[in-house]
């Protein structure tokens, strides 16, 4: 029986940087941001009696082993020994868009894959405990500099305000208007800067002035703008929605360029200037920085020219998503 898991990515409008435990184990931080329609698959099917090894797992590489412990994608090893599933197995991983591009993809694979080897042992995960059993993954067992955002948004799903303090976690959905989230989805484009990087790295030497506190004004700034992100997403007024999101998205990018000298390059100031010219409203680099996807709010018009600018393989037109993980289905 052929199983597939899906788990979307994301993209954060505000508080990146303050969901990292450096920083929320002594100050509050959030988190606002939404799930979007492009997804992490991950296909299993049970292995051939006949197949030479017991493991065959495809990804930008394909292994092929006969053990756990042989195998060398991280995430994969790790759980499969922490939840002792040795079940020989064939696993692919598809993605709609590039890895290590700023949009939660290492996170999200892990959601998704959590949740797949939960259904396939009988156990219905809820979405706060596969966002936690995620964490744990990537921080604790193999000690990744990672944030908590990735995890929850692609867990829960949606778009949402998410508080972390000490070990208190809250979720705010936003109250949006059918008008204003249709405007929203409506606007909301990437462009691809053609640049991959491992966000672990990237962050570095922010974590590193987070925890001396030579950022702590910059990430107070960022966590602010949740609360004012909020209060536009919820008025009633699409238009206005739009133009204010995208001067406070705008500002967050100004203040997040601030955080590390890796965060920005020539390039993605270049793209991002353009962008503005073109007619979008306000963006931001997705992720930790120095390369992959960059966000835009941008209406129709600015979007066609940012299409014909930066070419149909650098843009792509994206929605929120309210599912969050979810097993699509089984195939007899």
């Amino acid at each position: 029986m052929l199983t597939v898991s899906k788990s979307p990515l994301r993209v954060s409008f505000f508080g990146g940087g303050t969901d990292y435990p450096d920083y929320f184990k002594q100050f509050p931080g959030a988190v606002l941001g939404t799930a979007i329609d492009k997804f992490i698959y991950t296909i299993m099917l049970p292995m051939s009696g006949a197949s030479q090894t017991n493991y065959r797992i495809t990804y930008r590489k394909v292994e092929e082993v006969d053990r756990i412990s042989d195998i060398q994608h991280n995430v994969i090893r790790s759980v499969l020994t922490e939840y002792k599933y040795n079940d020989p197995m064939n696993i692919a991983i598809i993605s709609d868009l590039p890895g290590n591009s700023g949009l939660g993809s290492s996170s999200s694979f892990t959601v998704g894959f959590i949740k797949l080897i939960s259904h396939l042992q009988g156990r219905s995960i809820t979405k706060l405990d596969l966002m936690r059993a995620a964490v744990h993954i990537e921080a604790d067992v193999l000690q990744e500099n990672v944030g908590i955002q990735d995890q929850t948004h692609s867990a829960f799903g949606g778009l949402n305000l998410y508080r972390f303090q000490g070990n208190d976690f809250s979720i705010q959905p936003i109250r949006m208007t059918t008008d204003s989230r249709d405007a929203l989805n409506a606007s909301l484009c990437l462009v691809y800067t053609g640049i991959e990087r491992s966000a672990s790295a990237t962050v570095e030497e922010q974590v590193k002035k987070t925890r001396e506190k030579k950022v702590h004004k910059e990430l107070t700034h960022l966590y602010d703008l949740c609360e004012h992100g909020v209060q536009v997403l919820e008025g009633n007024d699409p238009d206005r929605m739009l133009t204010e999101l995208g001067r406070l998205l705008d500002d967050g990018w100004q203040t997040k360029r601030s955080l590390s000298s890796a965060i920005s390059t020539p390039r993605i100031d270049e793209i991002y200037d353009t962008a503005k010219s073109l007619g979008a409203f306000g963006g931001k680099l997705c992720g930790a920085g120095g390369g992959g996807f960059m966000l835009f709010l941008a209406p129709k018009h600015a979007q066609q020219k940012m299409l014909e600018t930066f070419g149909q393989k650098h843009f792509v037109k994206i929605a929120t998503e309210d599912s969050g993980a979810a097993i699509v289905r089984d195939f007899a």
